[in-house]
């Protein structure tokens, strides 16, 4: 079916334009640890209230069905307007923790709402080179994610309340792109009803699982090495003082340059497949898990960030060519809760891991903690590459 060449566009600067919600805490954290009296460990709580906030977002979505019984684009919608009013929320002046966790927790709520939804909507266009498709897709989600780290380092001299109104802006902005220049798409199989069954019902197919656990075990790695960037930047320079890093930029680079990743894979799986693709990335990722004590303490700091920036490329690379593979394997007429379903545990998963990996932080300095982030990939791959899995062209 033929529909207009901008139809990807749009939904690609959309998802960016909303995700940049994600990690706007966290690109002004030590503004907001400074101006509520917060304690530093609250890095991790407030990207965890996030985390959390989208688990039960995907998890009532899921339930109820929505992105499949309501126009995905108008769903999308309302979730970015209410989105961006919590993120907003944050400039008032007289938070505590709770407070803050509480509006991050409600962001995180309403993304659930934009990122699966949005991958929904890409799904109802592009059956075929849906890997291509999503690796753009994912590739905004990165780039939205990484985007608050940027305007940081951009309004270094700006009040730092300017990162939120900015970012919730955009998000209005994308949308009310999405509501208004992406109609239904021409593959959409709409529901009738509510399936409760379907969180339980849609794993009993071996692909599907085989990709959603293939994603999950992404998933443990992927929100923990991205909240960890910026402490991993800082505690080099203090290990080597004569070393100056522009951390809010580089850390906008090691993120961001993921998203540039996830659209190098798309197209290579259309070479070699979107298993092998994602099969390959979660290697390489956690291959870099296990090396990056040793590499993180030698004092060549050229070294030092082409490793990370490497390390954020292949740690998402993957992400597109999961959820291809869990879209492809999952029924049509719950495609869009399948999605969210293993959004939610996924990112369920992420919760423990940066709660885990923050909990070892404050009791250790040494960098051995970090070759922990490869349990995931190393589950992953096995689920991906069991044998007892027939070879499918879209699997």
């Amino acid at each position: 079916m033929k529909h207009s060449k901008l139809i990807l566009p749009i939904i690609v600067f959309s998802q960016f334009c909303c995700t940049s919600l994600w990690f706007a805490g966290n690109g002004v954290i030590n503004d907001l640890i400074i101006s509520f009296n917060l304690e530093a460990s609250a890095l991790g709580h407030l990207t965890s209230a996030v985390q959390f906030g989208f688990i039960m977002g995907t998890l009532i979505f899921a339930i109820l069905t929505i992105a499949d019984r309501f126009s995905p684009s108008k769903v999308f919608l309302a979730s970015a307007i209410f989105g961006a009013l919590f993120n907003l929320g944050i400039i008032w002046e007289s938070h505590t923790l709770f407070s803050l966790l509480i509006l991050r927790f409600f962001t995180g709520f309403f993304l659930a709402g934009i990122y699966p939804v949005g991958m929904k909507i890409a799904a109802d266009y592009y059956k075929e080179g849906l890997g291509k498709s999503l690796g753009f897709l994912v590739g905004a989600l990165v780039i939205g994610t990484a985007f608050p780290h940027l305007l940081k380092d951009l309004t270094v001299n700006i009040s730092w309340k300017s990162v939120l109104i900015t970012t919730s802006i955009l998000a209005i902005m994308g949308g009310l792109l999405m509501s208004f220049l992406v109609p239904d798409g021409p593959y959409r199989k709409r529901s009738q009803h509510t399936n409760l069954n379907a969180f339980f019902s849609v794993f009993k197919k071996q692909r599907f699982r085989a990709a959603a656990f293939g994603y999950f075990g992404h998933m443990w790695e992927l929100y923990t090495f991205w909240v960890f960037v910026p402490i991993l930047l800082k505690s080099y320079t203090i290990l080597n003082p004569q070393v100056v890093f522009n951390i809010p930029l580089l850390s906008f680079l090691i993120i961001g340059l993921g998203g540039i990743a996830c659209i190098i894979s798309g197209y290579i799986a259309q070479k070699i497949g979107a298993k092998q693709t994602a099969t390959g990335a979660l290697f390489l990722s956690c291959l870099c898990c296990l090396i990056s004590p040793f590499v993180i303490a030698t004092e060549f700091e050229f070294l030092v960030l082409g490793f990370l920036i490497l390390w954020g490329m292949v740690v998402v690379a993957d992400s597109p060519l999961l959820s291809t593979l869990v879209a492809k394997n999952a029924p049509s007429e719950i495609k869009g809760t399948a999605l969210t379903i293993v959004n939610c545990i996924g990112f369920a998963i992420s919760i423990i891991s940066i709660q885990f990996i923050s909990f070892l932080k404050s009791i250790t300095d040494t960098n051995f903690i970090y070759p922990l982030l490869a349990l995931g990939p190393i589950l992953g791959l096995i689920a991906l590459l069991n044998r007892s899995q027939k070879t499918e062209n879209n699997f």
